[in-house]
């Protein structure tokens, strides 16, 4: 019994350790320039500065109120779920595995249904502020497509993870953490062929002046890119952005057509060699060894979370879905922050493999000026929200590793780096 009492304490403290190492085993140890001192102002106007305030601040007051909702609901489902959600549970234990995916599945439509009042005013402020393009019905239906997708793919983990749960009692967690890896990987590599292309159309940057750059530019880091696309970002946004996704045969740059069709060259050549920074440090694969070293501590403290939750419904059955996914959401809000450490320094490191690459510190800061304005973000976001949720460095901090690139100190310290 005593040993039983410091079971969730160890847990909360492996898995915590776990993810703090692997933050640090991780993290880019060279080929990242400390950014030098910015300030907003010097960058930014008064009135731009007050637009991205009080677009962001109203945002991120609405993504709060729809992640408290969402965990208040697995508060309830979990402590005093309803009677006609208890019989339905109770009625999937006739077959639990099935009964398991299906109640999964379920669970994602109904959140999708319950967090839409406030997914639809944060729409309605990005159409106000024409930072989103889509009017009510291609809105919906984009939501739609998501909220099946992501019902399809919850209800197969649910079923996966009943299953092992089901196969492996008192050890289930061992298993289950190689499980969460094999299924991640799995996406990564498969989700740019099979489930990117069900929201956006991908095609192959043709052939011009602007491949030439992309291909030269990869050429002189060294590597194979894999191929570059244009996606049709704009049928949603006005905003830039650009991403390296996918494994092996499905690795791939992604440009916005926002993106491509507004910058000029120059700053575009930053964004592209920004992109390739993540192919040379091969950061897709740096993340999922982050989830792979995490992944055993973290799925034991869900366990040890669920085992005190789920009240006598054992956890093998689908009346102890709702402990295990307050038990997962509660894992994540611990281990999330630590990964996004490591996920700031990766950035910083791409943007000082940028200035290394083009050699053109102006263009970057430039580019960094632009995509806060584009993208209406608020230089001034609140440091906790950084803390939390930040998976880049601040605005002012990325033009402050380019204000730093312009000293000789620094252009040496990052021509040293190397792939």
């Amino acid at each position: 019994m005593r040993a039983h009492q410091y079971r969730l304490p160890v847990a909360i403290l492996a898995a915590a350790a776990a993810a703090g190492g692997a933050t640090v085993l991780l993290r880019p140890r060279s080929g990242v320039i400390e950014p030098a001192t910015a300030s907003a102002t010097d960058y930014f106007t008064d009135a731009e500065l007050q637009k991205g305030r009080d677009y962001r601040a109203p945002q991120r007051a609405l993504a709060l109120g729809s992640l408290a909702l969402s965990g208040a609901v697995l508060v309830v489902l979990t402590v005093r779920p309803p009677r006609a959600i208890r019989r339905a549970l109770a009625r999937a234990g006739a077959r639990p595995i099935a009964g398991a995916a299906a109640a999964g599945a379920g669970y994602t439509a109904a959140m999708a249904v319950v967090e839409l009042p406030l997914a639809a005013v944060a729409h309605r402020r990005a159409r106000n502020v024409g930072l989103a393009t889509q009017t009510w019905a291609p809105w919906l239906a984009d939501v739609a497509k998501a909220t099946a997708v992501g019902a399809l793919l919850t209800g197969a983990g649910t079923g996966i993870a009943q299953s092992v749960i089901r196969r492996f009692p008192g050890r289930w967690w061992l298993p289950g953490a190689a499980t969460v890896v094999g299924l991640s990987t799995l996406m990564v590599f498969a989700a740019p062929v099979v489930i990117d292309p069900i929201f956006n159309k991908f095609e192959r940057l043709p052939d011009g002046p602007l491949r030439s750059d992309v291909l030269e530019l990869a050429r002189e880091a060294g590597v194979e890119v894999g191929e570059v696309y244009r996606v049709d970002a704009s049928r949603r946004t006005t905003g830039h952005n650009a991403y390296v996704w996918g494994l092996g045969a499905t690795k791939r740059v992604v440009l916005y057509d926002t993106l491509i069709d507004d910058l000029p060259d120059d700053q575009i050549r930053s964004v592209v060699a920004h992109e390739l920074s993540h192919v040379v440090h091969k950061d897709v694969r740096r993340s999922l060894l982050w989830l792979a070293v995490v992944a055993p501590a973290g799925t034991l403290l869900v366990g040890e979370l669920a085992e005190r939750l789920s009240g006598e419904a054992p956890l093998g059955t689908p009346a102890a879905l709702p402990a295990l996914a307050l038990a997962a959401a509660l894992a994540g809000a611990v281990l999330g922050p630590l990964g996004n450490v490591l996920s700031r320094r990766v950035e910083a490191r791409a943007d000082t493999f940028a200035l290394d690459l083009t050699r053109d510190a102006e263009a970057f800061i430039e580019l960094t000026r632009t995509l806060a304005v584009k993208n209406l973000a608020d230089p001034s976001t609140p440091r906790v929200f950084q803390l939390i949720w930040g998976t880049h460095p601040t605005t002012v901090e990325r033009i402050g590793i380019g204000l730093a690139y312009r000293r000789p100190s620094a252009q040496s310290s990052a021509n040293g780096h190397g792939p």
